[in-house]
């Protein structure tokens, strides 16, 4: 399924916010489980250990950012539609590729997670499933990495419209629940987040920030997902919990009217592909392929309005979901990728500025497709385009 991102309205200027969600991958077809039973998984792995799922530290979700530095992002696999982790292309989550990631520095990774298709109309999710998604989370606890679990690709069914919450709200409480209760044993290093990009698909501003009915509506999502989470008690009583914006955007509508729940554990979740015509636009369309002084502008007034509303007020954020794609320039088809270093670094040493750690998102693609956030080889377990990586690592590297 193809799925490419349309601007909606009017947005900031200086950005638009899209989250990555597209299916268009690097190289091969969908895997199935055969490849599941020849790779090296902890199911496979009859000896390894039992994973340390940590400790629950009771520490505010401030002093938890704190400790993070930069992520990176398993898209296009679990939230793939079509009920299998590969339905999209990339290959079966490995405990190597994990490990890789980790090695490379990353110390937050988000699991980005489709569950409709996996459960009934009650909301009860399959235990295979779970099952599954348990596995590589243990996964990256057994490297010490932060862990974000989402709700992913939901938007068929959670419609934030105050007429239609009743006849879903149910269902989201009782996924939520079992979500919770499944993970309740792990510590701190496991976030949860309740949504991803909610809106109203084809509906009046749906990427800059909704309705006011529709913001409404979404105030009571956030709140339903927090409450039914800390009903769940013990470690979920204190977990850090993350509620996000109308489509996850950084546009004022949507920030003036977002309601935090007065909970020392909530983080605000955000997306900031910014700015848009340099960091993604349609293959037949890009406007911009070299990072400049311009660029870095934008990305400033991005990171200076995410400061007036909630860093300054000490409101923990999260970008769960940024990149830039890698584009061809020109006749001889040379990619912009030391482009998109220079743009990474001064994007990341802003966000550590403001002290919010950031996600890379990686859907797999590379070599093909308009939306080419891919800078990981998961098959081959290598970086696409290693200086991209180091790039990054340099802005954590600092003593700045």
């Amino acid at each position: 399924m193809k799925h490419t991102k349309r601007v909606l309205g009017a947005v900031m200027a200086f950005s638009v916010f899209l989250g990555g969600c597209t299916n268009t991958q690097n190289t091969g077809n969908s895997e199935d489980t055969a490849e599941a039973a020849a790779s090296g998984t902890t199911s496979q792995e009859g000896s390894a250990p039992v994973t340390d799922h940590g400790e629950m530290r009771d520490i505010s979700a401030r002093e938890l950012v704190a400790e993070m530095k930069t992520g990176w992002n398993l898209g296009n696999t679990f939230d793939s539609l079509g009920g299998k982790e590969t339905s999209w292309g990339n290959p079966y989550t490995t405990h190597e590729m994990i490990d890789f990631v980790a090695d490379s520095g990353f110390d937050v990774i988000r699991i980005p997670t489709t569950w409709h298709e996996h459960m009934d109309e009650a909301g009860n999710i399959e235990q295979e499933w779970i099952d599954r998604v348990h596995e590589v989370v243990d996964y990256a606890f057994d490297n010490g990495m932060f862990v974000i679990l989402n709700s992913h690709h939901e938007t068929s069914w959670i419609i934030p419209e105050t007429e239609k919450l009743d006849s879903f709200l149910p269902r989201f409480e009782t996924m939520w629940t079992q979500i919770a209760e499944s993970f309740a044993d792990y510590g701190d290093h496991l976030l949860f987040e309740g949504l991803n990009e909610p809106r109203v698909e084809g509906g009046k501003g749906e990427w800059s920030g909704g309705t006011k009915d529709g913001r409404a509506a979404l105030n009571t999502l956030n709140k339903t997902f927090v409450d039914t989470v800390r009903a769940t008690g013990g470690n979920n009583s204190v977990r850090a919990l993350l509620i996000t914006t109308f489509a996850a955007a950084v546009a004022d509508p949507t920030l003036k009217a977002l309601e935090i729940p007065d909970d020392p554990h909530i983080i605000v979740s955000l997306h900031a592909y910014t700015p848009y015509n340099y960091t993604y636009h349609s293959n037949s369309d890009w406007e911009v392929y070299s990072f400049d002084e311009s660029v870095g502008e934008q990305v400033d007034a991005v990171f200076d309005t995410i400061d007036s509303y909630f860093t300054s007020k000490d409101i923990p954020v999260i970008i769960t979901e940024y990149g830039a794609v890698s584009k061809t320039v020109g006749d001889d088809f040379a990619r912009n990728d030391a482009e998109n270093e220079k743009w990474a670094a001064y994007y990341l040493n802003r966000a550590k500025q403001s002290g919010i750690p950031c996600v890379w998102w990686d859907n797999g693609a590379y070599y093909k497709g308009d939306e080419r956030f891919g800078i990981f080889d998961r098959r081959n377990l290598q970086w696409f385009v290693p200086g991209l990586v180091d790039s990054i690592m340099s802005v954590f590297d600092s003593a700045a």
